[in-house]
């Protein structure tokens, strides 16, 4: 047996234990299941896009307020999630997003009464500021529970139950919201129920402290001038950025480009089942695929690979109309599948646990790229849909740009 094999089987052998031996199994499977809750909130967005266009008569540009709101809650949440996570632990950062996931989601009841757009809009602020809640803990939460070489490993397999979520959210919106007999209020009734239970679920549970979930606010204040000097950190941030604003774009307008050049017969149900099996499923596979690919190559070579895959789709999704474009399309979530997560801890590496509460706040930050693209793809899409796509194609062409360059970036932190 090579040296490298005994390496690579420690590493998976350690993949939840700490350099003590202690297994913290238990508790990454519980915070994971937090990973589904968020993917389920973000993927029935991309229904209540086409649901808001048809129902309230408002045009793709405007409904790009869908995605802009809730990402917009990640903006200005981020930072106080941070310093809460900091003051208070993980656990309370996790026990106030489920709070505000839950209430957002039961506004949706009294929200089908009064079908306004505005107050539809303020409800997903409010479920957006807690999944900034969430998402600022169990991420970086993650990636402490095990041996710190596998954290970009853990945290795909964590992403995985995200990937679940991103499937359960199209099928649940595209057989209750779309349609005749649509119900609006349902999905969000049934998931804000369960997240308040799991908030009190939570408030009780006892989770692990982490060493950097102890370090005090005196030794963040320094810690966050200092992740600045860190090139793969500075950088990672706008990664980040530009590709959840790809991620979002992509999605917001999933369901228009396949009614647009799927043919009279495919109705916005179909395609909202078509983007939970097809899209969706395909972003599940590849985050499992990814998280075993990742015992045997480095993130850094598998980012790079997926990243020209998510370019050559959009090409042909932009120039390719029919059965080509929208197979390119979905296949396009089987290579950006890996991403958040696999950035998100390249960006972590070198900050250094005194750091990463702060780091993974401003991290959280950029995920307000999914508030800017869906306006102008919106716009752009108003005339040719396909043309839209060319602004996630950019975006992928700059994500390619920083795991290119890491290596390079690591050399200099």
């Amino acid at each position: 047996m090579t040296r490298k094999t005994e390496i690579s089987r420690d590493c998976q052998g350690r993949m939840f234990r700490d350099n003590t031996g202690k297994s913290y199994l238990v508790t990454f499977i519980l915070v994971a299941g937090l990973f589904f809750l968020w993917g389920f909130a973000h993927s029935i967005l991309d229904v209540l896009n086409k649901h808001f266009q048809d129902v309230l008569v408002i045009s793709k540009a405007r409904s790009g307020l869908v995605q802009a709101t809730m990402y917009g809650g990640y903006f200005l949440m981020a930072l106080p999630a941070g310093q809460i996570i900091r003051k208070w632990g993980y656990r309370a950062g996790i026990v106030l997003g489920l709070l505000l996931y839950g209430t957002g989601a039961l506004m949706f009841i009294p929200g089908e009464r009064i079908m306004s757009f505005p107050f539809f809009l303020l409800c997903l602020f409010v479920i957006g500021c807690g999944l900034t809640c969430l998402e600022t803990s169990a991420n970086p939460y993650v990636t402490v529970l095990g041996d710190k070489r596998s954290s970009a490993r853990r945290l795909n397999l964590a992403q995985s139950f995200n990937g679940l979520g991103w499937i359960a959210g199209p099928l649940a919106g595209g057989l209750l919201i779309l349609g005749d007999d649509s119900d609006l209020s349902l999905p969000y009734a049934i998931i804000g129920t369960v997240v308040l239970i799991l908030g009190i679920v939570f408030s009780k549970l006892p989770l692990p402290s982490m060493t950097d979930a102890e370090s005090g606010a005196e030794a963040e204040r320094p810690a966050e001038k200092r992740i600045w000097s860190v090139p793969t950190f500075r950088w990672g941030v706008p990664a980040l950025f530009l590709y959840v604003a790809a991620q979002t774009g992509i999605n917001s307008f999933f369901i228009n480009y396949v009614k647009e050049y799927g043919g009279e017969s495919i109705s916005a149900r179909t395609a909202a089942l078509m983007l939970s099996f097809g899209g969706m499923g395909l972003f599940m596979a590849g985050r499992l695929a990814g998280s075993a690919v990742m015992g045997k190559i480095s993130p850094r070579t598998l980012m790079t690979a997926c990243s020209a895959g998510a370019m050559l789709c959009m090409t042909i999704t932009v120039m390719s109309h029919g059965i080509a474009g929208i197979a390119a399309l979905c296949l396009t979530y089987l290579f950006e599948s890996i991403m958040f997560p696999t950035i998100f801890s390249m960006a972590l590496t070198d900050v250094g646990d005194e750091g990463s509460k702060t780091a993974s706040s401003f991290l959280i930050m950029s995920i307000v790229g999914g508030a800017i693209v869906p306006v102008p793809m919106g716009l752009i899409g108003e005339k040719s849909m396909s043309a839209g796509f060319i602004v996630p194609l950019a975006c992928f062409a700059a994500v390619l740009s920083y795991s290119i360059a890491y290596r390079y970036l690591k050399n200099r932190n």
